[in-house]
């Protein structure tokens, strides 16, 4: 199975005057976490780290220190709406903004991610470095969405 990502197009060198964004992608399965690299890499978005599961994610965003995260909501057996909670509660530690991703529809877990810490959702069919770069820019002081059109 191939993953076909809305942004897989060729990418324009040197049209992208931002500075590179630094993202860690949480995800339980290697070919996506493959295809998320090489898509977000051409389009300007430096993959600093993956991680697979909880403990792996919680260690590498220490160590990172990433501009994003992007988080699967569902990593195998674990839950990674608990892992946001977790990484923006984790000691010692300013919370970079958590961007979940996931193969189903925002709308089934709408309340959960409103309820949640994170800046957005994108369905990995719509991942790109642009669609981050927005929900980034929407950001709220608060690390929530910002509900304005």
């Amino acid at each position: 199975m191939s993953f076909q990502l809305a942004g897989m197009r060729a990418a324009t060198p040197g049209c992208d005057p931002e500075p590179m964004l630094r993202c860690l992608i949480v995800d339980d399965s290697p070919r996506f976490l493959d295809a998320a690299r090489g898509l977000l890499e051409g389009q300007g978005v430096t993959v600093v780290g993956v991680a697979s599961n909880s403990a792996d994610a919680l260690q590498r965003t220490g160590e990172l220190r990433p501009d994003v995260t992007l988080l699967d909501i569902d990593l195998g057996g674990e839950s990674g709406l608990e892992l946001a909670r977790r990484l923006h509660g984790q000691a010692g530690m300013t919370p970079g903004p958590v961007i979940l991703i996931s193969t189903h529809a925002e709308q089934d877990y709408a309340e959960l991610i409103e309820a949640s810490p994170v800046i957005g959702f994108l369905p990995k069919t719509a991942l790109s470095g642009d669609a981050i770069r927005d929900l980034l820019a929407g950001r709220r002081d608060d690390g929530h969405r910002d509900p304005r059109p």
